[in-house]
């Protein structure tokens, strides 16, 4: 905005009626017809007729009708002192009036203490006080030529508005004429911005400006741009144009083409369809897909080669051809390779690789002799029309979001009828390696590999595609990764088939139930492919961090195979045998001479992790494996220099990892190393593996209230209750220094109380802790114990064994009591951590007590024979 400096008022202060316009700036020296239906604007009109027909017309910043007496913030400060030509009075009590523009002025602001206030009120009428704006005197009309530059200005703003007329078509010839015929500048920047189709602050811009150059200036750099604005749109338009009609032309020769070689007799452009007809026979799929896929290419035959319905078929039928139909590679039946592949790859996982084993040693079974292929059917030649009720769109196939790795493409092979891949479920906590295990089944059976991430899928259409029909309609993922597989008996891994959510758009969990049904899956009915498709010789490899969000249907059909959490000694293992390596290599250092002692990786297990898995292992070894790689550079070893990497050499020791990794981050569990009343110590399963639970009560004389403390569950909660109802229900058979019960409060506390905890698991920790302070007799030290109490005193099994024994290993428990129940579960742990406690299984509570406290403990005529315990 340019400032008003050395303009002079010729007339004075002015006070006129206010005519409040929207998005609308009169000029001087032009005429303007215009209706007046709000109530500010009439009252205007009627307030000039009564004086001399006079107003100053401003221009609304709010484009909105005011009812209400405008304020000088909601207007601009430039107007034009117009002059009521004709005026006529309408039934509804509104205004049509003419308008002409007189002279420019400015609303006096209140701003300015020197000036009077821009606003006054007289009844309902609005009067504006107001200072005419009177051009300088810079030789720019017909007595006063010596200004060049007005003169140079004014002839290409009239060059410029001459071309702003030839584009925009709307400017009247009458304007035209009259813009080449001025010789004055402030009337040729009236008459050319009344003209402009711009915007209302724009020309208030050319209503303030005092200085006739400046004037021309910005009118002229408004016309240039809008001239620019218009050359853009028209190249583009002639763009398009010219595409379209190149496309038309296209069509016509083409469509000329046909009749000609029909005429000539020779081959006609119908080569394409004729290709696209060869192609889907070569895939020799069944009957109803060559029917299905005639249909459509009849239908394709008939329409224009740009029409929506045009590519949607040809993008359908692109599909039909590029999945397998009847490819399938053949297994390895060799079991001792596959056996070897898998221990090559992993560490354990005894059960996952059996059941591999075993599903290969059946596949050796029951393959027969390859039968012949069957010739491929004809396509029918006259099939019924299959019409669609709804729009068909065009569709840009996409690539879909799966990851594919194979080996070497092999030989198309037809898979014995009787074999149907089967669903595995592995079940275990992150990093144990579920998702490089399904890898590595693919490999052992020299099948094509691809992984489906269903984390956070929400869309049913994400596993069974959506109708062709449909603007960038695609198959679901089940088809695009057949596609990218090739054959019909690859390894899918759904990876994470415990994230899936649902909403608005649907369930795929439930659209997941046929995909993963051995008796449905082998006609699997994407709704882009409109036909079955058989998926029942993939081998389905689903994984998941736990079982209770998944839908027991779905459930119900895959076989679960647990990946339980490692201990130290695999840990151990897998670090020398896999991590470290990998590391050495990632990181630059494969050829170097460095070697990580057996105590360092098992401290790193110990105090810099905690976890199931082996990922924050792989995290601090690779850490551990960068400092040493950045001590190298800086003693000068590099490649192909006088101290090549190759001769560098460290030991990795346990003192090393204090500078190598900083302090530790973990320490053991909160365990006494002597006996204290009151104290037991139960064990834990969290997602990181397991832990120690201390359980701490003391009682005191009161209510026989009970205080549960230490942010514990519903569940555990409910355990201490039931725990303390059976104390009181026994409290006649054993030795208890508390005179009435219903008399002493219990507070149970578990330490550590913000960490969350939950479960039935520790009812006889909180039983055993509470006996404990009734006698006043603490129970024997270096023994953990867990296990579910019911009300009668029977101990219930309990899950998570193995993570639980390791933490009484970690902790240095040497003695666990555990259900008599999980015995066989025990059996089944490596021997290493059987032989590395003495454990002893009780079946009732009493059992439990016999073995933490002396027999003292029992009133006399109550003493019980204790049960033999079961150590290994």
């Amino acid at each position: 905005m340019k400032p008003f400096i050395g303009f002079k008022s010729a007339q004075g202060i002015e006070e006129f009626p206010l005519l409040p316009l929207r998005e609308l700036v009169i000029f001087p020296q032009t005429m303007m017809s215009i209706f007046i239906t709000y109530k500010s604007g009439i009252t205007a009109i009627e307030e000039a007729l009564k004086r001399d027909q006079r107003l100053f017309a401003v221009c609304q910043k709010n484009k909105e009708e005011k009812e209400s007496a405008l304020k000088e913030e909601e207007t601009w400060d430039a107007g034009t002192v117009v002059r009521i030509v004709q005026n006529l009075r309408l039934p509804d009590n509104t205004y049509r009036v003419v308008l002409q523009g007189e002279y420019r002025a400015l609303l006096k602001s209140s701003n300015r203490p020197s000036l009077p206030l821009g606003f006054s009120s007289k009844k309902d009428t609005t009067l504006a006080r107001i200072e005419p704006i009177k051009a300088e005197k810079s030789g720019f009309d017909n007595n006063d030529s010596s200004s060049y530059e007005i003169s140079a200005l004014m002839l290409a703003a009239q060059k410029s508005f001459s071309q702003y007329a030839e584009f925009s078509k709307k400017v009247s010839t009458e304007v035209i004429s009259a813009v080449e015929k001025t010789e004055n500048a402030e009337r040729l920047v009236n008459i050319i911005a009344n003209a402009l189709a711009i915007k209302a602050d724009r020309k208030i811009d050319l209503v303030r400006i005092v200085n006739p150059g400046e004037r021309l200036e910005k009118l002229l750099e408004i016309l240039e741009m809008e001239n620019e604005i218009f050359g853009i749109q028209k190249n583009i338009s002639g763009k398009v144009k010219s595409r379209m009609d190149k496309n038309q032309r296209e069509y016509i020769l083409n469509e000329q083409l046909k009749e000609i070689n029909k005429e000539l007799g020779k081959a006609s452009t119908e080569d394409e369809f004729a290709e696209l007809e060869r192609n889907i026979v070569e895939k020799n799929p069944g009957k109803d897909i060559l029917l299905k896929a005639k249909k459509e290419i009849n239908k394709l035959k008939k329409l224009q080669a740009f029409s929506p319905e045009a590519g949607v078929l040809r993008g359908y039928l692109e599909w039909i051809v590029d999945l397998p139909w009847s490819e399938y590679t053949e297994d390895s039946s060799d079991l001792a390779e596959a056996e070897k592949i898998l221990n090559e790859d992993h560490y354990g996982m005894r059960k996952a690789k059996e059941r591999i084993i075993e599903f290969i040693a059946v596949r050796t079974l029951c393959s027969p002799s390859k039968p012949a292929n069957k010739p491929a059917e004809k396509l029918a030649e006259d099939p019924a029309e299959v019409t669609s009720e709804e729009p068909l769109a065009e569709v840009t196939p996409e690539e879909p979001t799966t990851e594919i790795t194979s080996e070497e493409p092999e030989k198309p092979k037809e898979l014995p009828p009787g074999v149907k891949g089967p669903i595995l479920c592995f079940i275990g906590p992150p990093g144990t390696g579920k998702t490089s295990l399904g890898k590595s089944v693919a490999r052992a059976l020299s099948r094509k590999f691809v992984r489906i991430s269903l984390g956070g899928v929400r869309d049913e259409a994400e596993i069974r595609g959506h109708r062709k029909t449909y603007v960038g309609a695609l198959p679901g993922k089940i088809i695009q990764s057949m596609r990218k597989a090739g054959t019909m008996n690859p390894v899918f891994l759904l990876d994470e088939i415990d994230k899936l959510s649902r909403d608005f758009r649907g369930d795929p969990a439930s659209a997941l139930l046929e995909v993963l049904d051995p008796e449905q899956n082998h006609t699997f009915t994407d709704h882009y492919l409109e036909v079955p498709y058989d998926i029942s010789k993939v081998l389905f490899i689903t994984t998941a961090n736990s079982l209770h969000t998944i839908p027991y249907p779905l459930l119900d059909r895959m076989e679960i195979i647990e990946i339980p959490g490692y201990g130290e000694n695999e840990k151990l293992a897998i670090a020398k045998k896999f991590l470290v390596p990998k590391e050495l290599a990632e990181n630059g250092l494969a050829g170097a001479n460095i070697v990580f002692k057996d105590e360092a990786i098992s401290d790193i297990i110990r105090h810099y992790t905690m976890e199931s898995g082996v990922r924050s292992l792989e995290r601090e070894i690779a850490r551990c494996i960068r400092r040493i790689a950045k001590e190298a550079i800086t003693s000068g070893y590099r490649k192909e220099t006088d101290k090549p990497i190759e001769k560098y050499k460290r030991i990795i020791t346990k003192g090393s990892l204090e500078k190598l990794l900083g302090r530790r981050k973990y320490k053991n569990d909160v365990v006494f190393n002597e006996a204290r009343t009151g104290v037991s110590y139960g064990l834990a399963w969290t997602e990181t593996g397991g832990s120690i639970l201390p359980v701490e009560s003391i009682l005191f004389d009161g209510n026989g209230d009970n205080l549960i403390t230490g942010n514990l569950g519903d569940v555990m909660k409910e355990s201490a209750k039931i725990a303390l109802s059976y104390l009181r229900s026994i409290q006649h058979d054993y030795n208890l220094k508390v005179k009435d019960m219903a008399r002493t409060d219990f507070h149970i506390h578990v330490p550590e109380g913000a960490i969350p905890k939950d479960g039935p698991s520790a009812g006889i920790t909180l039983a055993s802790s509470l006996l404990s302070s009734l006698c006043r007799l603490p129970p024997k030290p270096g023994y953990a114990m867990t296990g579910e109490l019911t009300l009668t005193g029977r101990i219930l099994p309990v899950g998570g064994l193995k993570e639980k024994l390791l933490a009484g290993i970690r902790n240095g428990m040497g003695n666990v009591l555990l259900p008599i129940d999980n015995k066989e579960d025990f059996e089944e742990l490596d021997a290493d951590i059987r032989k590395a406690l003495n454990v002893h299984f009780v079946e009732n509570v009493e059992d439990v007590f016999s073995i933490l406290f002396p027999k003292s403990i029992k009133r006399p005529g109550k003493s019980k024979k204790k049960k033999p315990t079961v150590k290994k």
